[in-house]
């Protein structure tokens, strides 16, 4: 009788049928219920029983030191595949006896020797899958095939339904690389060995065996990955410097994990187990489930932490990213019912993202709108805080324009009313309205040029109001046009603006300029008496040279900018000024104090001009470039 602890095949008088305890498989299933054909005459079955009872004897451990030691699928492949037919060979044996003779001692005996066979398989697949745990890494079966390719890449079946083995290798050894073909090869073992164990109904040995092992590969793998359980409170309780290193693992956890770490466990599993779809599925669930559960839920805990530092909303959008890239591939491997968990995790996720992140753009606005409208212009009109931050942070965000339409599609726009109609408009075409990013991107400028608005109104020197409009408004434009943000709002958008920029610079100008520029006559040449001459001459001195102090702390941020705006004061006061200094100078030099008279030569006003707006209390008394940087210091919104 079979030892305590093998299964044990007895035939039960009452239901004719054999019973088979510990595990059913559809082989059992076939014996108890279905009438095999009679395919093998007495004499086929003792010849079937007497060349299992010697080849499975042989490598039988507990009477054979040699194959205590030795692998059957290490030492010859041949006698591997033949063991396995045998095995089969016995099986069809045994189906044929419960018809003929139930109680025959020819049925026990070869019960016998199925036990001994299982038993000896089972020590083959455990010795495989640990030997190879190298070449069935992940990395490994992923290069190897795909799954689709998996489970019908095993051809050339011989017609007892077992691989040829030999053709096989000799196939992918002229395909694939050494690393690969041994990979290969044990993937085929441990099919023959598996399909072999299911038929003969020990399953249940030969998935536990496979769990075990397997499931500590994928565990591994995943700590490897930087990948560890954590609680809310400690997720909180983290520096953001230690928070954002996870992250950046967790990132490049997903990618693997997807196209290596879990892609090829299942390819793996698809294979070996491709004779049951059941079996399948519940070896990659339990092996996965709670490793990729693990995986996917880290952005949730880290979307739902209290954690605030102006890098996470970019940190939560790479995770956004990293999920919803990955989520065909994410879908497809955790298809099965049982694995629905893992996907409802990484779905879930990706739901707590977007909330955190459109919660942290509604934040950043109210930030924006809380900012005090009557803080003082500082810098000699240069470029705001406010302004350098919102706008590196927006164009920081454009990049991310894919993830951001997703995250803000069934999102509730700006209220209409509260935006002009150009901001409707421009970021769209004649047959298809603005997306909802590009109205949520047009909506924060505008707040945040409101706000410029804001400042400007209570400040006494309009004409360093205009500068300070003209260069924030010039910064915003420019901005636009070198990050994404020039394709969510548009051409339009971008010109529209310009052109205010461009009003605000020619108000400043006529605001700043406008009385220098009156003290010359409209004809300069036209004669006029001395007195007229001493007096037009005056009053240019006076005016230019109190407009020049005046405007020497004033500060046009960007160069292109600034020269545009000097070149056209130069061309509306220059010219003119030359023209009459030329008709006019002679006629008072014998004048005494004629230097005080006649204080500035046509190219000392067009030196004084090319001076300016670089921020210079003492106007052409610094150089340009050492004028410029310290009037005005850059400041940066830095990813990290």
């Amino acid at each position: 009788m079979p030892r305590k602890g093998m299964r044990s095949i007895c035939f039960n008088s009452k239901t004719s049928s054999f019973s088979m305890s510990r595990y059913s498989s559809p082989a059992r299933n076939s014996i108890s219920t279905g009438t095999p054909r009679r395919s093998f005459s007495e004499s086929l079955i003792e010849q079937s029983i007497e060349a299992a009872t010697v080849l499975i004897n042989k490598w039988n451990p507990e009477t054979s030191t040699y194959a205590k030691v030795t692998s059957l699928f290490y030492e010859s492949k041949r006698e591997a595949m033949q063991f396995i037919r045998c095995v089969n060979d016995l099986q069809k044996s045994m189906h044929a006896l419960v018809t003929e003779n139930s109680t025959s001692e020819k049925l026990v005996h070869a019960q016998n020797l199925m036990q001994i066979a299982m038993k000896r398989l089972q020590k083959e697949f455990y010795q495989i899958l640990s030997m190879n745990r190298a070449h069935l890494d992940p990395e490994s079966v992923s290069a190897r095939s795909s799954r689709a390719s998996a489970r019908s890449s095993i051809s050339d079946f011989d017609d007892d339904g077992s691989v040829s083995h030999d053709d096989e290798v000799r196939n992918v050894g002229d395909s694939i690389d050494e690393v690969e073909e041994v990979s290969s090869i044990a993937m085929t073992d441990l099919r023959s060995i598996a399909e072999c164990m299911i038929s003969s109904g020990y399953a249940k040995e030969c998935i536990s065996i496979y769990k075990i092992i397997r499931k500590s590969i994928i565990d591994e793998g995943i700590y490897r990955l930087g990948v560890e359980k954590f609680s809310s409170s400690q997720i909180n309780k983290m520096d953001w410097e230690v928070l954002d290193r996870r992250i950046k693992d967790w990132l490049e956890a997903v990618k693997v994990s997807t196209t290596t770490l879990f892609n090829g466990e299942r390819i793996l599993c698809d294979h070996v187990f491709a004779s049951s779809d059941s079996i399948r599925e519940s070896c990659f669930t339990e092996i996965s489930k709670e490793g990729a559960t693990l995986l996917f839920g880290f952005p949730e805990l880290v979307a739902k932490s209290k954690k605030s530092h102006p890098e996470k909303i970019f940190r939560l959008l790479d995770m956004y990213t990293a999920i919803s890239t990955n989520w065909i591939e994410i879908d497809s491997i955790f298809s099965f019912e049982s694995t629905v968990m893992v996907r409802a995790q990484a779905l879930n996720s990706l739901n707590k993202l977007s909330d955190s992140v459109r919660s942290m753009l509604s934040e950043f606005e109210s930030t924006m709108q809380k900012d005090s409208s009557k803080s003082k212009i500082h810098g000699g009109g240069g470029v705001h805080t406010l302004t350098l931050t919102t706008m590196n942070y927006l164009s920081l965000l454009a990049d991310y324009s894919n993830i951001l339409a997703d995250i803000f599609a069934d999102w509730p726009p700006p209220p209409r009313s509260s935006l002009p109609e150009s901001y409707f408009e421009s970021p769209s075409t004649d047959d298809s309205p603005a997306p909802e990013i590009s109205m949520r991107m047009a909506w924060l400028i505008l707040v945040l040029l409101c706000k410029l608005d804001g400042k400007v109104e209570h400040h006494k020197d309009v004409c360093l109001s205009y500068i300070f409009l003209a260069n924030n408004l010039n910064h915003v434009v420019s901005k636009v046009q070198t990050s994404n943000l020039k394709y969510l709002l548009g051409e339009d958008w971008i010109a529209k603006h310009e052109e205010k920029v461009k009003l605000f610079a020619a108000n400043y100008e006529r605001l700043a300029w406008g009385p220098v520029i009156a003290t010359l006559p409209e004809n300069p040449t036209v004669t006029i008496t001395p007195a007229q001459e001493k007096e037009i001459f005056r009053k240019f001195n006076s005016s230019f040279d109190e407009t020049c102090r005046k405007q020497s702390s004033f500060v046009v941020s960007d160069p292109k900018l600034r020269d545009e705006m000097k070149v056209s004061l130069a061309r509306k006061i220059v010219p003119s000024y030359r023209e009459f200094y030329d008709a006019h100078r002679s006629n008072v030099v014998g004048e005494r104090n004629v230097g005080l008279i006649v204080r500035f030569a046509p190219e000392d006003v067009g030196n004084y001009l090319s001076d300016l707006f670089f921020g210079n209390n003492n106007s052409g008394s610094t150089s340009v470039s050492s004028s410029y940087s310290s009037s005005h210091q850059r400041h940066s919104w830095s990813r990290g």
